[in-house]
């Protein structure tokens, strides 16, 4: 039951941004801790150094931090000429990966662009951008009073472009999440419940039609409902398998940070895909319910200074980034406690990942935007300089 004083603390919009940026602080910060614990016996055994692979991180960190400021500060204005471009944007960044000799592909997935330096996911920024262009076609239909209740016609051709270029570099974990994106944005913008029933259940067709004409795709969707199967424990059930038995021996409490066995070797993306069993087993239940805290309260922050905003791309933006964190994180963390099959995908602010890092920081930085738009919220913030 909710008390007095908490329903007050969430009834005042500008501890919506408080809460925003809070949990979003603390599951980057959380995530460097993690990340350094995760990848520091992969990263003594490829550079020598513990320190190699979280560096970086926080180099990403460090530049998307201002970047997030910056782009908090910019107006509606500018924003709509991203959204207008977002497409565009998105298919010349996919684009880039299907030139010969560009894409880097990575575990089977071609969605990787080899800088030398250091390696971009074009694929993490388009999501940002097709939301931005989504909003923006569903703002200009709205304000111009000729909303259609069939929005699947205005924004689903271009989701579908997208994913299919996405597709082409084999990664269905990233079409998953842009097809969530889209459900997402439809359900919102009002779409009829028959028709969305419908879109959704051929979408689950098609999806299905990827897992049954790929092998691998099949084994990893079968081997879930029980990886320790003794046909599959060392093949496609080692990873889900080892997550398990991660989580399992952390207990309540953990075995302590830097603690990890699973960490070694038996876990090869333990500071990407399977960082959430790294979390539960060295900080044990306690750690996995404060990182679903986190999530959920950024996410609850993102969807309160959605209903709030005044200018409808910004509510529509808005609502389709929370749409994307809540999506990801589920997949990821479904993934890691065998809820779901393993799709390849990155746990928000906690994983590395520099272009998943930045994109999401950045998306942070569009949502705080809004919320200092909030005439109330610029009131409260003032006030409290003032004292």
């Amino acid at each position: 039951m909710v008390s007095k004083s908490e329903t007050r603390f969430l009834s005042k919009p500008v501890n919506h941004l408080y809460m925003l940026l809070v949990s979003a602080g603390a599951l980057t910060f959380l995530g460097l801790i993690m990340v350094f614990s995760a990848s520091s016996i992969q990263s003594i055994d490829s550079k020598g150094t513990a320190l190699s692979i979280v560096l970086r991180q926080l180099l990403f960190v460090v530049i998307s931090i201002p970047l997030a400021g910056y782009l908090s500060k910019l107006p509606v204005a500018r924003w709509e000429i991203a959204g207008r471009l977002g497409l565009l944007i998105s298919i010349v960044l996919l684009g880039v990966l299907v030139i010969p000799g560009v894409g880097k592909t990575v575990n089977g997935n071609t969605n990787w662009i080899d800088l030398k330096i250091i390696d971009v996911q074009p694929s993490e920024f388009a999501k940002f951008f097709m939301i931005l262009w989504a909003s923006f076609l569903l703002a200009r239909k709205e304000k111009a009073g000729r909303f259609s209740v069939n929005v699947f016609t205005l924004i689903g051709p271009g989701f579908l472009l997208i994913m299919a270029l996405v597709m082409y570099g084999h990664d269905l974990g990233t079409a998953s999440v842009l097809a969530a994106i889209l459900a997402g944005l439809l359900f919102i913008s009002g779409i009829r419940l028959r028709l969305f029933g419908g879109i959704t259940a051929v979408g689950a067709l098609v999806l299905a039609g990827f897992i049954v004409t790929s092998g691998y795709r099949a084994t990893r969707f079968l081997v879930f409902l029980d990886p320790f199967a003794p046909a599959q424990y060392k093949y496609a059930g080692w990873q889900p398998a080892h997550s398990l038995l991660g989580l399992a021996s952390g207990g309540l409490f953990g075995v302590g940070l830097g603690g990890s066995r699973q960490k070694w070797g038996n876990l090869a993306e333990a500071h990407t895909d399977f960082i959430f069993s790294v979390i539960g087993e060295e900080l044990g239940l306690i750690g996995t319910i404060f990182v679903l805290i986190l999530l959920v309260t950024l996410i609850y922050s993102i969807f309160r200074i959605s209903l709030r905003a005044q200018e409808p791309m910004v509510r529509f933006a808005c609502a389709g980034i929370a749409c994307w964190i809540t999506v990801q994180a589920f997949l990821n963390i479904g993934s890691a406690t065998s809820v779901l099959p393993v799709v390849g995908v990155t746990l928000p602010l906690v994983s590395y990942g520099g272009s998943a890092l930045v994109a999401t920081i950045c998306a942070i930085g569009f949502v705080a935007g809004a919320a200092l738009r909030d005439p109330e919220v610029r009131r409260e913030i003032v006030k409290k300089r003032a004292k």
